[in-house]
């Protein structure tokens, strides 16, 4: 069977790069602290805005934000602000940016104190990922207890544009909850590939 004739979560569509993404990396669970910061700082631009319109600037985001590495980022000054307010190839909302560099410090703060930011973001969901059954996708939740938890712990730590709605779609992203359709072909992939906790 092809790739193509399997069946999915239905939701990429038609997009080469939804497909890519839905098929290699949603739903995937993620340990490596750059990548975590990587999609912090995406579901952050996203805020408001589709994730197919993010996903199609990822690229740009990458180098704009010098291959997502926190350690760069805490060190942008006003001149590095008002080049990536003037980059066309990425989100320009000056919120979102200012959030980007100070999420950067929390993070490496965070990072040093747990010997490893995936250590304290991982605990949400107790170190395992959540496995749900969704059958449609409308049963999908657009947040949990869990992403409540996270998004008031994370706030309280100093980050900004942490809604549990962000929260959850990086929980989603990172692989902390397995939301593929139980008729998607990922949905076992992922489920075989490592210990997983049921909701």
């Amino acid at each position: 069977m092809t790739l193509s004739a399997k069946k999915t979560c239905g939701w990429p569509g038609a997009d080469p790069l939804m497909i890519e993404y839905h098929d290699k990396e949603w739903g995937v669970p993620v340990y490596d602290d750059k990548k975590i910061f990587e999609f912090l700082i995406l579901e952050g631009m996203q805020a408001g805005l589709s994730w197919k319109t993010i996903l199609h600037k990822r690229e740009n985001f990458r180098k704009a934000f010098d291959d997502f590495d926190p350690e760069k980022v805490v060190r942008y000054d006003a001149a590095k602000k008002k080049k990536l307010l003037a980059d066309a190839g990425i989100i320009r909302n000056r919120l979102k940016i200012d959030a980007a560099i100070s999420n950067a410090k929390v993070f490496l703060q965070l990072q040093d104190q747990h010997k490893g930011f995936h250590k304290f973001i991982w605990q949400f969901t107790g170190g395992k990922p959540i496995v749900n059954r969704w059958k449609i996708l409308k049963q999908l939740p657009a947040t949990s207890r869990e992403s409540d938890e996270m998004s008031h712990a994370l706030k309280e730590k100093g980050f900004k544009f942490v809604g549990s709605t962000v929260c959850y779609a990086h929980m989603q992203a990172a692989g902390m909850v397995n939301d593929h359709l139980v008729t998607c072909y990922r949905h076992s992939e992922i489920f075989k590939s490592g210990i997983q906790r049921r909701s």
